[in-house]
């Protein structure tokens, strides 16, 4: 069977993980091209991967009849447009977080792919790492019982004290839920199924905001996106979680967490911003926590296998799991924060969702199941 032919457009600092990962994880997918609107680091990436095209832009690279499914790594607001155009040119989309910030692009983009036949998906796909794989099937299988609701929050100070190029995080497209969030709900609705109804509360804390790593230390950000989001989800299963997402404040006990709460138990999910780490689990009264194994592949930073998936897929023509159905879920569920605090009322998710397939553990990593 060929492999299936990938063509980066963007060659930002998440790209080097994509780059190292389907080069020399992912066995059935080759990078075929690359092109950057700096072109220096299109040329980074093509001289330390050994990559057989640089294009000159990515309308060269949609116009190459070698490419099958188009990488979407550029910024949130030009996810877009750049997944738009790649459609419109017969290619597959696989698109970094999130699908658009905007919900309404969102719908547009999923009906054009469904128009054209095309497959079209994205990140996150850190669920499909063995510690969320690992939850899932703890609760799939009644560990703790009939699940009722769960928690999630990821506090910061921001990342401008580490990030060369911050601006775009407190820009149209991002703030703690749009940059962060996609990781949480995916989550969320991998663990508990489809949203049905949801209520929010955001602000912004500090409407201007310094620089502080090296590269362009004290130039003054101006934030227009929520930076301190609270919001409730009700499932379609009757489970009900909150989430918390924030820039604004220090945490004292920890900046990120994940739980899962059931009738007869309760599991701390590790954090869904990676692959792996460790799973608790508490079963009924008992004060003993348990350390649970990890029983499924993809434990380091898999970033990619989402894409491995979906070319597995179209290979074989089963489905794959970071699809566009989910993108579009997570996107309404987070735009309805903003929604329901603006409006002050409950919003009700329209969009439909069914978890796909658990992970199946393969012989060879790198190799995805048919």
């Amino acid at each position: 069977m060929k492999k299936i032919k990938i063509g980066f457009v963007g060659c930002g600092c998440i790209s080097s993980i994509y780059l190292k990962n389907l080069t020399q994880m992912f066995k059935e997918v080759e990078i075929i091209g690359v092109c950057d609107l700096i072109r220096e680091r299109a040329e980074k990436a093509v001289a330390e991967y050994n990559i057989p095209k640089l294009y000159e832009d990515m309308y060269e690279l949609f116009c190459d009849p070698e490419v099958d499914i188009v990488l979407n790594i550029t910024r949130p607001y030009e996810h877009y447009e750049v997944t738009k155009q790649a459609l419109l040119h017969g290619k597959h989309v696989y698109t970094e977080k999130p699908l658009s910030p905007d919900l309404n692009e969102a719908r547009e983009l999923v009906k054009l792919a469904k128009e054209k036949g095309l497959m079209l998906g994205g990140a996150p796909d850190t669920f499909m790492g063995s510690g969320i794989q690992t939850c899932r099937h703890l609760i799939d299988n009644g560990f703790i019982g009939a699940p009722i609701g769960g928690s999630a929050s990821f506090i910061s100070r921001g990342p401008e004290d580490w990030h060369p190029d911050p601006e775009f995080v407190y820009q149209y497209g991002g703030g703690p839920m749009f940059d962060m969030g996609p990781y949480y709900v995916t989550a969320l609705i991998n663990l508990l199924g489809a949203v049905d109804t949801v209520s929010g509360m955001t602000q912004i804390s500090y409407p201007k905001r310094p620089i502080l790593s090296e590269k362009k230390y004290g130039t003054v950000m101006d934030v227009e996106v929520p930076t301190y989001v609270m919001g409730t989800m009700s499932f379609q299963s009757g489970a009900v979680a909150n989430i918390f997402t924030t820039f604004d404040v220090s945490n004292m006990s920890g900046g990120t967490k994940l739980e899962i709460y059931g009738s007869e138990g309760s599991i701390v999910v590790p954090d869904p911003n990676t692959f792996d780490g460790e799973v608790l689990l508490k079963r009924g009264r008992s004060k003993e926590v348990i350390s649970m194994p990890r029983i499924f592949n993809y434990s380091e930073n898999s970033r990619g296998l989402g894409l491995a998936d979906m070319a597995k897929a179209l290979q074989s023509g089963r489905d794959f799991r970071a699809n566009s159905e989910q993108q579009l879920h997570v996107v309404e569920v987070m735009s309805a924060f903003y929604t329901s605090s603006e409006k002050n009322e409950f919003v009700k998710i329209e969009s439909p969702y069914e978890r796909k397939a658990p992970m199946k553990t393969t012989e060879l990593v790198g190799i995805l199941e048919e």
